[in-house]
């Protein structure tokens, strides 16, 4: 049961960490820091959103329309997070 617990920590930190680096390089083509025509930077933008499009897109149809602002990856990682506590008190 403990390296289950090892396990599911170690993706949920990745998934932590992919949806952190979607989220900064999203506000630096949002506020014109890097240019869209960079390729590596949408390369990897486009790489990390398939990733993680197919586990948000569920959440985004759950919640509300607030606009602009997307809290799907905040309730990803919340629910990751609460995810990990369970199972390590089991």
């Amino acid at each position: 049961m403990e390296l289950l617990v090892d396990v599911t920590t170690i993706l949920v930190n990745a998934f932590v960490m992919l949806i952190i680096i979607q989220f900064v390089i999203g506000l630096l083509f949002a506020f014109n820091v890097v240019n869209q025509s960079n390729q590596f930077l949408m390369q990897v933008y486009q790489s990390i959103n398939s990733l993680l499009e197919p586990i948000l897109r569920p959440i985004r149809n759950l919640l509300p329309n607030t606009g602009a602002i997307d809290f799907s990856p905040l309730v990803l990682i919340i629910g990751a997070n609460i995810l990990l506590t369970v199972m390590s008190r089991i």
